[in-house]
């Protein structure tokens, strides 16, 4: 799973919105959800972690003004989870801490 999230290259696309990506990634984190979800809850939590972190690097690499600050754009992306709160599969059934 994490092969397939790593090939969409999730940090590279500033050019995209984040609705944007979240439209592209939604389909097969529901998949795996719905697959992984039952039996291998554990291993899907360490996706959604490891979905969040390439998110915050997203963010630094596509505001500036967030580049150096870590805990900035962490603080951006759960401001973004509260204000749309389904708009990433995996927060939807995480529960959507980033960290």
């Amino acid at each position: 799973m994490r092969q397939v999230a790593r090939g969409w290259r999730l940090q590279r696309q500033t050019s995209k919105s984040l609705f944007e990506r979240a439209q592209q990634c939604n389909p097969t984190i529901c998949g795996w959800w719905n697959y992984y979800g039952t039996f291998y809850r554990t291993a899907m939590h360490e996706l959604s972690r490891y979905l969040d972190r390439k998110l915050v690097r997203w963010v630094r690499r596509k505001y500036k003004t967030l580049r150096w600050h870590k805990r900035c754009s962490e603080e951006w992306l759960r401001k973004m989870k509260k204000a749309y709160p389904r708009e990433f599969a995996h927060r939807q059934y995480q529960g959507g801490e980033v960290g």
